[in-house]
């Protein structure tokens, strides 16, 4: 059963490199047109194309289905591994594994929010063109983000623009923080349960 469960868990790593490098391939389009970069992209796009029509995790014009489909496969391999060291799998540890997987897609996409709302309060304080089609899609990610998060600090009242920023870069930077330290706490004492 150790063979088996370790052949797994080596499949799902190995899958998970394939859609690494189809995601990068995707980045560069003349890279496309040759016969291993097909393959891997009959190979792989069956998968990240259910993910872009099951959960759709779509932020302004940026698509995370990609990152839930390599944490789901990460999951699938840490489960394999455990199965294949220890011979057991405990209803807490799986939920500890959960647990960690939700939050790492959490903190990649609050990390990645911070750093494009950073870039547009940079921009905006050093007077960039923001009508450039780079600007563009910087606002098209940060606005939905800069809207909700404004919505809840300042209710109905409008806000500087500056300001709005700045408390949305506070609030990210203390999800984050927070979670970073409560989330693998939790999820060690999952771990533990006996059953």
């Amino acid at each position: 059963m150790q063979m088996i469960f370790s052949f797994l868990a080596f499949t799902a790593g190995l899958y998970s490199i394939l859609i690494l490098i189809r995601i990068l391939i995707s980045w560069f389009g003349s890279f496309n047109d040759s016969k291993p970069l097909n393959l891997i992209s009959r190979i792989t796009d069956p998968y990240l194309d259910w993910w872009r029509r099951s959960v759709n995790i779509r932020i302004g014009v940026m698509d995370f289905s990609a990152v839930a489909a390599i944490v789901s496969l990460s999951l699938l391999q840490s489960i394999f591994y455990s199965l294949a060291y220890s011979q057991r799998l405990t209803i807490g540890y799986l939920l500890a594994i959960v647990l960690s997987a939700v939050w790492s897609i959490a903190s990649f996409i609050i990390g990645f929010l911070f750093l494009v709302i950073l870039l547009r309060l940079i921009a905006y304080l050093t007077n960039r063109n923001i009508y450039s089609p780079f600007w563009r899609v910087v606002d098209a990610v940060s606005q939905p983000v800069l809207y909700r998060l404004n919505r809840i600090f300042f209710g109905n009242r409008i806000a500087g623009y500056v300001k709005g920023i700045a408390i949305s870069l506070i609030a990210l930077a203390a999800i984050r923080i927070c979670g970073g330290f409560i989330i693998p706490q939790l999820a060690g004492l999952l771990s533990r349960l006996p059953f």
